[in-house]
């Protein structure tokens, strides 16, 4: 009988693992389903158990609010009335108090909402102006606004301002509207350099003002913001560009058209495209701007080059003035002439009174940013100055409470946002918290940077201490300054993540700025005790 080879005993010996491990997986399987049928059965119970739970539930409250409407049936009239009030009572008080509960740990502030802000009226306006310089806000560019648009009132004229992108055709267009009109052109564009104001009538005999406004987007966009001031202070605004907009471009556009001035958008050059070209053009501007835009192709004229074949087949190539095309811009100008003069004068009116606010913002916010800036820097003296005048444990975290605290009313004041005692004391907490974890830090950093101040000898910890309550000061209030000025509120999350950031920059001149205040304060107070004991 011959013997098997040693391929044939490993197949074998493969083939046996193999059913071994058929078997052992069945096994496995069998027992995990047995185990697993008692879990299932658990399961079962609870969910029946669950369910009848329920039903009994269910079952209790009808019959105890079957039981109380048959007992209050045949109550009086005067008791339905006591136990409808009682109800009231109590559901408008739970409401508060989940109200309460689900707001808990925000501060108190102003509400902001997502509904768009109503454009000023005039007295509000005024109301604020004198408010505002009152309380030392610089409004002289706010009240100028405001007098510029009592003398055009007075005037009584129609201003339609030519607005847009350098070198697009603005002067081209009043002198195609105006021939015969000397208006200053160059071919590096950005000519006009100031406000310049024509005249216009019409051929009906209405009279309007052209107002040629300097070209946004020059090199260094001196003029950008009075151009678009003086586009603001117009009846209508003529927008003109050559081609589909920029980013840019449609962003001006866009705030012109949300403000509520009448555009009109002059297409120009339109001697570059075909009708279908232009018509998908000026689709695309009314579909990206709005349906309130007119859009109006037109040609400012110019040069053009002519190439003349003779009979002799001679070519000679010359220049000639481009015949402009503006008729249908004067048709659209007309139709603002005719339209009832109260109307564009309000228009004109919120345009400017959105102009102003705009600038009295602007003021307020500089003004804020001193004061606020000024605050902080009050407030970090006084910390360092509290930390070397503490005499006992503990005084020095009382002295800072109450600094703290001092600090964030006194920003809060500053930028008109109610803060409770609580809110306040919550978030300071929280900041403390945070501090926890870079103190090392700047203890370590500020005891490097006092190596350079010799002589403040067993004081020197009570310094550095002094130095970081300092940067603590500084850095907090700023965070809490700019999360006043940018939301309007006092929100804990962001205004920590900021006062982390701010911890950090550029600390070490930082420190040693008040390191010097604490040196020569304390060489100060030796001088003063060496001169008091002499």
């Amino acid at each position: 009988m011959p013997l098997p080879s040693k391929w044939s005993l490993l197949r074998n010996g493969f083939g046996a693992r193999r059913s071994g491990a058929s078997l052992a997986e069945a096994g496995a399987s069998a027992a995990a389903s047995r185990s697993g049928l008692p879990f299932r059965l658990v399961l079962g119970v609870a969910a029946s158990i669950g369910v009848a739970a329920l039903l009994v539930l269910v079952l209790y409250i009808t019959d105890l609010g079957l039981s109380v409407w048959e007992r209050l049936d045949r109550a009086p009239t005067a008791f339905w009335g006591l136990y409808l009030l009682i109800l009231a009572v109590l559901s408008a008080g739970g409401a508060y108090v989940v109200w309460r509960v689900l707001r808990w740990g925000r501060p108190a502030g102003k509400s902001r909402t997502a509904l768009p802000a109503k454009p000023p009226d005039e007295a509000t306006l005024r109301e604020r102006l004198e408010r505002s310089e009152k309380a030392g806000v610089a409004v002289e560019s706010v009240r100028r606004e405001l007098e510029e648009l009592q003398r055009r009132r007075a005037v009584g004229e129609i201003v339609v301002a030519v607005f847009g992108e350098i070198s697009v055709g603005k002067s081209s267009l009043i002198r195609a509207l105006l021939p015969g009109t000397d208006i200053a052109m160059d071919v590096r564009g950005g000519t006009t350099r100031e406000v310049t104001y024509y005249t216009w009538t019409s051929s009906a005999g209405d009279r309007l003002i052209l107002a040629d406004l300097p070209g946004l987007n020059e090199a260094d966009g001196s003029l950008d913001r009075q151009a678009r001031d003086e586009a603001l202070r117009a009846h209508v605004i003529l927008y003109v560009c050559e081609g589909d907009l920029t980013r840019d471009q449609y962003e001006a556009l866009r705030t012109l058209v949300d403000l509520g001035s009448p555009v009109i958008v002059a297409f120009n050059k339109i001697d570059r495209y075909s009708e279908e070209d232009l018509e998908r053009v000026r689709e695309r501007l009314i579909q990206r701007v709005g349906e309130k835009l007119e859009v109006v192709p037109v040609q400012c004229g110019g040069m053009e080059e002519v190439t003349r074949i003779y009979h002799d087949g001679r070519e000679e190539t010359a220049l000639r003035e481009r015949t402009p095309r503006v008729d249908e811009l004067r048709g659209a100008l007309q139709r603002y002439l005719d339209t009832d003069p109260q109307v564009l004068d309000s228009l004109r009116d919120t345009a400017v009174f959105v102009l102003a606010q705009q600038k009295l913002d602007a003021a307020v916010a500089h003004y804020r940013r001193g004061k606020a800036e000024g605050i902080v820097q009050s407030y970090s003296r006084k910390a360092v100055f509290g930390a070397l005048a503490a005499v006992s444990p503990g005084t020095d975290v009382l002295i800072q409470g109450y600094l703290g605290i001092n600090l964030v009313k006194e920003l809060c004041a500053l930028y008109e946002v109610p803060a409770r005692e609580m809110d306040m004391q919550r978030f300071l907490d929280l900041a403390g918290s945070q501090l926890k974890r870079s103190l090392n830090l700047l203890l370590a950093l500020v005891g490097n940077v006092f190596k350079a101040f010799p002589g403040l000898g067993t004081v020197v910890g009570g310094a550095i201490h002094a130095v970081v309550y300092g940067l603590v000061f500084e850095s907090l209030g700023k965070a809490i300054a700019r999360s006043l000025e940018s939301r309007g509120d006092l929100v804990s999350g962001p205004t920590l993540r900021m006062f982390e950031d701010n911890l950090s920059e550029d600390l070490e001149a930082r420190a040693r700025r008040l390191a010097q205040l604490v040196w020569t304060r304390q060489r100060d107070g030796e001088e003063s005790t060496g001169n008091a004991s002499a």
